[in-house]
C-alpha cells in the first residue's frame, strides 16, 4: 500500500491556504485520516459523452490511485442508487447518488460546526465515511453518531471506518430521523441537501446546540448552507453562511420533470414580455431566492427542434407552469395554473435587485415547529414563510 502521508500533509497545506482549515486539531485529523480508504471499491470519473469511467482501488496503479484520492474535487462512488465501480466493465451512463465530497467543502463545514471536546455529534448522511472519520479522530469515536439511509453505502463506510481504526455509532435508516438513543446532541451536521430542516433535528439538539445543513428547493444548485442555534423553547435561528451543494436526501428528493414539456405548457392563462431574463435563474443567488419565493417550483431547460432555448418552471403540486421563449434578446413568458409562478419569482428578484443584490450570506432563518421563515434584514419584501412538511 502506498504511504499517502505526504499527500495528506499537502492537502492540509492547500486547505490552510484556502482559509478553510484553521484549527490545529482539525489539521491533525486531515493529516491522519487516509481519504483513499473511503473510496473503495472505486470511483467514477467523468468521461466523454456524459458517461462515467470506473476506476477501482484494486485495479489502479497505486500512485495513480493516490493522485485520484487527493484531488481537490468530489469523487462519485455510486450511480443510480446501486452501481459501484467494481461492477462496471467500462464507461457507463448514470446519475451520481453517492460521493466523497471535495475536501474543501468537508473541512469548511466541520470547522463551521464549532465543536468542542466532549461534544456529541450527529451526522446525517454517512456517505463514504470520510467526514465521519475526521470527526472520530477529533472527538473520539464514542462521541460521533452517523446515519445513512442506503444499507450498501453504510456497509462500505463501516468497513472503511474499521480499517481506519474507528468503530463509531453507524445507523442505517431514515436519515431524517436521527438516532434518539444518543440524543440530545450538541451538534448536528448534514452531508445531504434538504428542502427544509426537519423539526426532528431541532428536538434532538440540546439548547445552545448548532445544526449545519444545506437547504434549498428542487434544484441541484442555488442552495445555501444554513447554520442555526437551537433555543430553549424548541426553536432555532441563524443564517445562511454561504453557498453549498449536496445531493438531496433521498427521502426528500423530487422526481425530475420529464415527458412532453410542450403538452404540459400547451394551455396558458396569460402571456407577456418578461421584465427580467429567466437566465438569472442560472445564477446562484437568484436561484436561491426563486426557490424561497416558489418552493414547489422546478426549473428545467430544453431545446426546440430548431435549437432554440426553451426554459420552463413547473410546480406539480399547484398544477402551475411558466414557459419562456427568447425573441431577439427579450423573453416572452406564458403562465398557466392557479399560481403565477414567474410573477411571484420576478417580484422577489426585482425586490432583491432594488435592495442592492445582497449576497446569500445576508439571508436569516428561523425555525419553529410549524414554519421556516427566511428574510433579509431591512427589506420587508424579502421575507418568506414556509410551512413544514
Amino acid at each position: 500500500m502506498t504511504d499517502t502521508a505526504p499527500q495528506r500533509r499537502a492537502l492540509a497545506d492547500r486547505l490552510t491556504r484556502a482559509g478553510v482549515l484553521v484549527s490545529p486539531s482539525w489539521r491533525a485529523a486531515v493529516e491522519a485520516v487516509p481519504r483513499e480508504l473511503f473510496l473503495h471499491p472505486g470511483v467514477f470519473l467523468p468521461a466523454e459523452g456524459y458517461r462515467w469511467e470506473p476506476v477501482t482501488a484494486v485495479g489502479a496503479d497505486p500512485e495513480e490511485w493516490a493522485k485520484i484520492a487527493y484531488r481537490d474535487e468530489s469523487l462519485t462512488t455510486q450511480l443510480d442508487g446501486h452501481l459501484t465501480a467494481d461492477r462496471a466493465d467500462g464507461p457507463v451512463a448514470g446519475s451520481p447518488t453517492s460521493s466523497s465530497t471535495t475536501p474543501v467543502t468537508v473541512v469548511d463545514m466541520i470547522e463551521k460546526l464549532e465543536v468542542e471536546d466532549g461534544h456529541q455529534v450527529l451526522e446525517i448522511g454517512t456517505g463514504t465515511g470520510y467526514s465521519s472519520a475526521l470527526m472520530c479522530f477529533r472527538l473520539g469515536e464514542d462521541n460521533v453518531t452517523t446515519v445513512e439511509v442506503d444499507p450498501d453505502v453504510s456497509a462500505r463506510a463501516d468497513a472503511a471506518l474499521e480499517t481506519a481504526g474507528f468503530s463509531t455509532w453507524t445507523v442505517t435508516g431514515d436519515g431524517l430521523l436521527g438516532h434518539p438513543r444518543r440524543a440530545p446532541y450538541d451538534r448536528v451536521i448534514a452531508t445531504c441537501a434538504v428542502r427544509r430542516i426537519p423539526y426532528t433535528w431541532i428536538r434532538q439538539t440540546q439548547p445552545g446546540g448548532i445544526i449545519l445543513a444545506t437547504v434549498g428547493g428542487n434544484w441541484h444548485y442555488g442552495t445555501g448552507l444554513a447554520k442555526v442555534t437551537v433555543a430553549e423553547g424548541g426553536t432555532a435561528e441563524g443564517e445562511i453562511v454561504g453557498r453549498s451543494s449536496f445531493m438531496q436526501a433521498r427521502s426528500q428528493a423530487e422526481v425530475p420533470i420529464a415527458g412532453d414539456l410542450s403538452a404540459r405548457t400547451a394551455y396558458a392563462d396569460s402571456e407577456r414580455e418578461s421584465k427580467l431574463s429567466p437566465l438569472l435563474l442560472e445564477e446562484w443567488m437568484p436561484a436561491f431566492l426563486a426557490q424561497l419565493a416558489a418552493p414547489g417550483a422546478h426549473f428545467t431547460r430544453a431545446t426546440s427542434p430548431e435549437g432554440n432555448w426553451l426554459l420552463h418552471l413547473f410546480d406539480p403540486g399547484r398544477e402551475s407552469f411558466a414557459s419562456f421563449t427568447e425573441n431577439g434578446g427579450s423573453w416572452t413568458v406564458r403562465q398557466g395554473g392557479p399560481l403565477p409562478l414567474w410573477d411571484t419569482i420576478e417580484q422577489a428578484l426585482t425586490a432583491w435587485q432594488d435592495a442592492g443584490s445582497p449576497d446569500i450570506s445576508a439571508v436569516r432563518l428561523r425555525i419553529t415547529r410549524e414554519t421556516h421563515t427566511y428574510w433579509i434584514e431591512g427589506h420587508p419584501a424579502l421575507r418568506w414563510r414556509h410551512h413544514l412538511l
